[in-house]
């Protein structure tokens, strides 16, 4: 069976996106890399992250129009709004329900038939 390639993007990949990254990173349903917009990124997005993914996840609706605006050129995956704002620490316990919570609906709705 394919395992999905999940994509989480935040500004700059040092509490969102890298909470769920490091949360979900041993999960057999999928794999999952993270990446940064912003140029001070711990790790920034490129078009290998993009190539890579079968579906993006975003933190907020902003993010998805930078990538479709930088990324205009490339046949770009589904990117999917999470709407969790830049308000927790990395693995602060309520952004890991969150994003637990969210990311498992996702999965159900997108690639389990």
């Amino acid at each position: 069976m394919h395992r999905p390639n999940i994509l989480v993007i935040c500004g700059k990949n040092k509490r969102r996106s890298r909470t769920a990254e490091y949360v979900f990173k041993n999960d057999q349903r999928f794999n999952i890399r993270s990446a940064g917009l912003s140029p001070q990124s711990n790790r920034k997005i490129s078009e290998g992250d993009l190539n890579w993914a079968d579906i993006t996840l975003v933190m907020e609706s902003d993010h998805k129009s930078k990538i479709r605006k930088l990324y205009a050129h490339l046949d770009l995956p589904p990117i999917q709004v999470l709407d969790i704002p830049d308000e927790y620490e990395f693995m602060e316990e309520e952004l890991i329900e969150i994003l637990t919570t969210k990311i498992n609906t996702l999965l159900e709705m997108h690639f389990e038939a």
